[in-house]
């Protein structure tokens, strides 16, 4: 929801109206601020009536753009033009700075409404100089605010973002007024659409509390429905239901609709239907009650996804029938062709050819997809035309035209590509996500490369491609494209080395291959994608060392067959010492080290290491081994971490062992418990430099960058401020950290895209390499790990040959046999 701050009447009506029309003039503030728009426009006209009959054609401007906001409220929106040109028209005669601004301000949200979202932004900066001319600092923030949400609705959420953060100072400042609530809930917003989910909360909580203390209830519902969509983001559906149920029971204007259509999605979401089934007849009832505007076209498209989605399951059937879906579809293109609004009526176009496309009505979806893509194209809608091109794709690859299913897919994923920082920008009023959206262009682009006996050309493609949407899925977990890649060859980084990409795939589990100096290859097994993912869940939880040890060899080597066996003879004639893996999906959760051929674990033949992507390995910068840099006196490890139970974890009574014996082998400096703080490792970090760094504490890795964390003695620093804290330093006095070990972290249970996490604090920590924990192990067997592979790194070990020694030495031990105490290690980054 778009949150605008509007000029309404203050209770300080212009000085030289008389009382009389002063008084009329507050009741309709009044009344608007009750959201009783009909009755504010009584008052208003009156006022107007007045204020031209005394000739007062200033005063008389201003009420009309009083006037042509509520109009907007109402949807009518000719009489909401006709109001602001008459405004304007009079301004000419009779210039001033100050009601210019306002009635600027008044038209820039009117445009914003009617899809004309460059002029909106155009006006409001216009609206910025008046306010400034007039010496009106909040009007000019006011404008600036309106600015941050033009930006938005253009989908540049990160210069948005940027924006209204520069301003929070100065509405934390501001006193108690509307400007301050609608500017908080912009923030909040935007916080929310970037993936800042706890500051959005707190920031949202903040512009509600205000608005209820100031009782504007308007300001109340809109603060109210931007805090439900940030607590369904952060997967708290029931309060988010609750939230919106307080709205409707108390909103009389079109938020209701808004609102509706995110409590229906979200019941079909988690599968409520006889809820949803009670709400449609309400929405469709409300949905042909509002005049035409971009809101309504959204709105519609909405519904028609939300009902979509349900499938060809009962539940569609008993609600509504597709030729029902296409009518709400073909009312929406109606109403956005009537608006002259073309990214509508893109939107709505593009979704009827989905809905086609789900009934196999593939020629009427491809020229619906066709016509959507043409208009996203002349508007440069780049992430529209990602979404419209991919869709081509499909619809060519069901009609069998293969080439061009490829060339159409191809466009897509450069279309992304080019568009990195602005991913996250795909429109939320039509809801639209990465893993709905994207995610599946740049799979379904892999699965037609490797299909039918590919070339070395759709090889080489179809790595590029995996590649890209792994660094894709990076940036969306951090929420914005900020990781510098280059490409890399296995040859010039390691000549004993191989590359072993595997993708899930709907229909198969494809393998690419890459061997120094060898073309590349690529084998498959034939396994739905359902198939493929349980057997990977199933080895996953057969790990536990209560599970049995007959199932997990078993489960172990079928995996085994599938990424491994294939190309044994090859890796062996090649003299490959070592294998890069680059996981896709669940296979990200698995520890490569524990897979097993009958005889031994894989870790017992080659050492393992595990990159995001080639291209996030950074390449080796002098001739200095890790080993011989921790040689030099001057070289230090910063060891640190909790022993005792904190904030609800457990007591880690290991850790000092575990970094005592770290200190007896390494000059280090060391921070224990209370000396484990983050202010501690900032302080030392800026001011020495390490070689190592070593964290033995809790911590957690998940799907979203919010929930992604290291725990410390007296709080959690997030994966965004540990990168922070990491890169901080003056790259010009320290070296970059070479190796950043992480001992008792592990992924969030539960979380199938956890290990994206751990992904995101090896890459944007600024360490050429990372050492954590899929899962938390034992301390003691952990110290045990810990004290072998300082000890090999010493001896001149490289970092992956150090870890496989460690991790064989624990493997000899009865004790610790089992690949739970030893496999949970991987080596993330550089392994040299």
């Amino acid at each position: 929801m778009v949150s605008i701050v509007k000029n309404i009447p203050d209770s300080d009506a212009p000085s030289e109206s008389k009382q009389n029309d002063a008084f009329v003039l507050e009741q309709g503030r009044t009344l608007y601020e009750a959201g009783r728009f009909d009755e504010a426009l009584a008052f208003w006209q009156q006022a107007l009536e007045n204020l031209e009959a005394q000739g007062n054609r200033l005063h008389a401007a201003l009420v009309l753009s009083y006037l042509s906001n509520a109009y907007q409220e109402l949807g009518q929106w000719e009489q909401a033009k006709n109001a602001i040109a008459q405004s304007l028209n009079l301004l000419q005669t009779q210039p001033d700075a100050a009601t210019l601004a306002q009635v600027l301000n008044t038209q820039g949200s009117l445009q914003l409404a009617m899809g004309q979202t460059e002029a909106a932004l155009d006006t409001w900066k216009q609206a910025e100089k008046a306010y400034a001319s007039a010496g009106d600092d909040v009007g000019k923030l006011g404008s600036l605010i309106n600015q941050a949400q033009a930006l938005q609705a253009l989908g540049l959420y990160r210069q948005a973002k940027t924006n209204l953060e520069q301003l929070n100072t100065q509405l934390q400042n501001l006193p108690d007024s509307s400007l301050k609530v609608s500017g908080l809930r912009s923030l909040g917003v935007t916080l929310q659409v970037v993936g800042d989910l706890t500051q959005s909360q707190q920031v949202l909580e903040q512009s509600l509390s205000l608005a209820q203390r100031l009782n504007f209830p308007l300001e109340i519902n809109a603060s109210l429905f931007s805090l439900g969509n940030t607590l369904r983001a952060l997967q708290k559906p029931r309060e988010a239901l609750e939230i919106y149920r307080k709205i409707v029971e108390s909103s009389p204007n079109f938020l209701v609709l808004e609102v509706q259509l995110n409590r229906l999605s979200l019941l079909v979401e988690t599968g409520q239907p006889a809820a949803a089934q009670a709400l449609l007849p309400q929405i469709q009832s409300q949905l042909e009650s509002i005049l035409p505007s971009r809101a309504a076209v959204y709105s519609r498209v909405n519904l028609a996804r939300t009902l979509i989605k349900l499938g060809n399951r009962e539940e569609r059937s008993q609600m509504v029938n597709s030729q029902e879906i296409a009518q709400i579809l073909a009312k929406a293109v109606e109403q956005a062709r009537m608006l002259k609004d073309s990214r509508a009526e893109s939107y709505a176009l593009g979704q009827l050819g989905y809905l086609y496309e789900q009934t196999q009505q593939w020629k009427p979806a491809e020229e619906l997809t066709r016509q959507a893509l043409a208009i996203a194209q002349e508007i440069n809608a780049f992430s529209i035309v990602a979404r419209w091109e991919g869709q081509l794709g499909k619809l060519l690859k069901q009609q069998g035209d293969i080439p061009n299913a490829i060339a159409a897919y191809t466009k897509a994923v450069n279309t992304l590509q080019s568009l990195r920082s602005d991913l996250i920008a795909l429109n939320p009023d039509v809801q639209l996500s990465f893993r709905e959206n994207v995610e599946p262009i740049y799979r379904e682009l892999v699965e037609l490369l490797l299909e039918f006996n590919p070339s070395q050309t759709n090889i080489k493609q179809a790595r590029e491609v995996i590649e890209a949407l792994h660094l894709a899925e990076l940036d969306n977990f951090f929420r914005e494209a900020c990781l510098d890649v280059q490409p890399q060859q296995i040859d010039q980084l390691d000549p004993q080395a191989a590359v072993i990409y595997p993708i899930i795939l709907s229909n198969r589990l494809e393998v690419i291959l890459s061997l120094p100096g060898k073309p590349l290859s690529h084998y498959s097994t034939r396994l739905v994608k359902n198939d493929i993912e349980e057997t990977l869940e199933q080895l996953l939880e057969s790990l536990n060392p209560f599970f049995s040890t007959e199932a997990r060899l078993r489960l172990s080597q079928q995996v085994y067959r599938w990424l491994i066996q294939p190309v044994e003879t090859e890796l062996t004639k090649s003299n490959i010492a070592t294998l890069v893996f680059v996981l896709d999906g669940s296979l990200r959760s698995l520890p490569m080290a524990a897979l097993y051929d009958g005889k031994q674990y894989l870790i017992e033949k080659y050492n393992i290491v595990v990159a995001p992507g080639l291209q996030l390995v950074t390449p080796r910068v002098g001739s200095a081994s890790l080993s011989q840099l921790l040689a030099q006196k001057r070289n230090k490890i910063l060891a640190g971490g909790i022993t005792e139970a904190r904030q609800g974890f457990p007591a880690l009574p290991g850790v000092g062992a575990e970094v005592s014996q770290i200190a007896s082998e390494v000059p280090s400096k060391v921070f224990i418990n209370e000396d484990f703080t983050e202010l501690n490792l900032q302080n030392y970090l800026n001011k020495n430099s390490f070689t190592v760094v070593h964290l033995a504490t809790h911590g957690q890795f998940s799907s979203s960058s919010d929930s992604t964390f290291i725990l410390t003695w007296n709080g959690r620093i997030n994966v965004k401020e540990f990168e922070n804290l990491l890169r901080s330093r003056d790259p010009g006095t320290f070296n970059p950290i070479e190796l950043l070990v992480l001992s008792a972290c592990q992924t969030a249970t539960g979380d199938k895209r956890a290990v994206l996490g751990l992904a995101g604090v090896a890459v944007r920590s600024g360490a050429r390499s990372t050492l954590a924990t899929l899962w938390s192990v034992q301390d003691e067997s952990t110290a045990k790990l810990m004290g072998e592979f300082y000890q090999q790194l010493l001896q001149g070990e490289s970092k992956v040959k150090a870890l496989r020694q460690a991790q064989i030495a624990l493997l000899k031990q009865p004790k610790y046999a089992h690949p739970f105490y030893w496999s949970s290690f991987i080596l993330v980054g550089s392994w040299l």
